[in-house]
C-alpha cells in the first residue's frame, strides 16, 4: 500500500525573551480529537504552498501574527494518528521573531504563554513528551523521527540527526 501521509506543520512561537512559548489549549470544540490538550499551532498544508508558507499561514490563521524569523526544527512521521489511522507527516518549527499581538483564543480554543520549562507539565499528547526537548535543545540539527500511533496511542519512538 502506498504511503499518502497527511503532510502537515506545528509551530512553537518564543516569546522575545526566548522563555515562553505560545501554545494552544484545545478546548472549544467538543468533537476535537485534541479537546483538552495542548499543542503548538499549525495545520495541514494547501496545494500551491511549500512548508514554510503553510507554517507561516496557519500561525497568521491561529495565532494572528506574522512570522518573521523561524527554522525548521525537525520532521516527525506519525503513521496511524489520524482519527480513522491517517498517517500524518509533520514539519516542526520554532518561529523566534514575529509581528503583532498574539490573538488570546481562536475556534479550537485558548492561546497561552507557557514557561519552555514547564511544558512537561501540560497535558498533551504523550508522544509530544518525546520530541518537544528536541525542538528546544541547543543542537542545530534538525531531528528527524517516526512515532506509530494505534487507537490513540504512541507505540514506539526513534529519530535520528543528520
Amino acid at each position: 500500500m502506498p504511503y499518502t501521509p497527511i503532510v502537515a506543520t506545528l509551530g512553537y512561537v518564543l516569546s522575545p525573551d526566548g522563555q515562553r512559548v505560545l501554545m494552544i489549549h484545545r478546548n472549544a470544540r467538543k468533537d476535537d480529537q485534541h479537546l483538552g490538550k495542548y499543542n503548538g499551532l499549525g495545520g495541514k498544508m494547501e496545494p500551491g504552498e511549500d512548508i514554510a508558507a503553510c507554517m507561516r499561514r496557519e500561525i497568521r490563521e491561529e495565532a494572528g501574527i506574522e512570522c518573521t524569523e523561524m527554522s525548521l526544527r525537525g520532521t516527525l512521521n506519525w503513521p496511524g494518528f489520524g482519527k480513522q489511522g491517517e498517517d500524518w507527516l509533520g514539519f516542526i518549527f520554532v518561529i523566534t521573531r514575529y509581528e503583532g499581538e498574539p490573538l488570546t483564543s481562536n475556534p479550537e480554543g485558548t492561546l497561552e504563554w507557557v514557561p519552555v520549562g514547564g511544558l512537561d507539565a501540560l497535558p498533551m499528547w504523550e508522544g509530544d513528551r518525546h520530541f518537544l526537548p528536541l525542538v528546544f535543545d541547543g543542537d542545530p540539527r534538525p531531528f528527524h523521527g517516526v512515532m506509530p500511533y494505534k487507537d490513540g496511542r504512541m507505540q514506539s519512538w526513534s529519530y535520528s540527526r543528520l
